[in-house]
């Protein structure tokens, strides 16, 4: 994750003096850490898309749950007093962010929905302290583990408990060869496709999304969202090539922990280069045969993958690349 010196501008400074600013800063950043930039302009133009999106595809409780998931975690941060440099980074928000995001996605809109929102933004802070300590001897980060292990919990348990019924979770079914056959297809819907694969990240489906997505990358690192757009097309023509269920390349299921590997493998672990492009390539083409892997695996639980795929691939690639990666994660 980017936990590079903060840039005393003029906003920065206002947040170094008063503490309400601050926090608002740092739920910025939160929202940013899920594509790894600490940009709180990246963090506002990221809320605007989920906001976007999510009133789009008629889900806005998809947008305050991950407001709410993010303010929560960053307030458990200040309460806790956690590491400042990484608090103010924005790292212990990123996960509630998205248990926000997946919590309303999945579950029926009820009360107990919302305190489970507010009790899994808690624990992945909790969660995101114990993996960092974990994994500190490997030198490699949480990344969104604790958001897949907090969600998985949670949507697991609503098969049991009415109050927190499950209302779009894949139907828990034995693996089978399902997969149809598909066609060619156009010009245009691959360049579409391309960018809700990385809307996806935030579990929504939507062109425009995307395209504000990139555009806050953009803002905060060009190679993040050169990656970004690199990571969404590979994972689509693997998935052609590999006759993957249309529905699923088309809306960007296949793309989404891609593209979050090419970010992670491209420009933010490694200083982007020729080995390290070849490098994060392989990784991005091995985590759609992951997301393939583990869509099986899951099936009969009825819980999505939701970032696991990114999570495993990377953490897989991080370990033995001590020769590509920066220096001050060589020591």
């Amino acid at each position: 994750m980017n936990t590079s010196t903060i840039n005393k501008n003029a906003w920065n400074q206002l947040a170094d003096k008063n503490i309400t600013v601050q926090f608002i800063d740092v739920t910025l950043r939160g929202c940013a850490q899920v594509m790894f930039q600490n940009n709180p302009l990246t963090g506002l133009l990221f809320f605007i898309a989920i906001f976007i999106g999510a009133f789009l595809e008629s889900m806005p409780a998809v947008a305050f749950g991950c407001l709410l998931g993010t303010v929560v975690s960053t307030l458990t941060a200040y309460i806790s007093k956690l590491d400042t440099a990484s608090l103010r980074s924005g790292l212990y928000g990123y996960n509630g962010c998205l248990v926000g995001v997946a919590l309303p996605t999945f579950l029926e809109n009820t009360p107990f929905v919302w305190l489970s929102i507010v009790l899994g933004s808690i624990v992945s802070v909790i969660a995101t302290i114990s993996l960092m300590d974990f994994l500190k001897n490997w030198k490699v980060a949480a990344l969104t583990a604790p958001f897949v292990l907090v969600s998985w919990t949670i949507l697991l348990a609503s098969y049991s408990f009415l109050g927190i019924k499950g209302v779009a979770l894949p139907a828990p079914a034995l693996p089978q060869q399902f997969i149809e056959p598909i066609g060619s297809i156009p010009h245009s819907d691959i360049v579409a496709d391309i960018f809700r694969g990385v809307s996806e990240v935030f579990l929504l489906s939507s062109v425009i999304v995307g395209i504000i997505f990139v555009i806050g990358l953009a803002v905060s690192s060009i190679w993040a969202a050169v990656f970004a757009i690199v990571g969404s097309l590979l994972a689509f023509i693997v998935a052609i090539l590999l006759k993957g269920d249309f529905v699923s390349i088309h809306t960007g299921l296949y793309s989404f922990s891609a593209v979050l590997t090419a970010i992670a493998l491209g420009s933010t672990f490694n200083k982007p280069s020729y080995r390290v492009l070849a490098y994060a390539i392989v990784g991005v083409i091995f985590t759609v045969f992951v997301q393939g892997a583990l869509d099986i695996i899951l099936e009969p639980f009825g819980i999505p993958t939701l970032t696991m795929p990114f999570v495993l691939a990377s953490w897989l690639f991080l370990v033995p690349n001590q020769d590509i990666m920066p220096e001050h994660r060589q020591s």
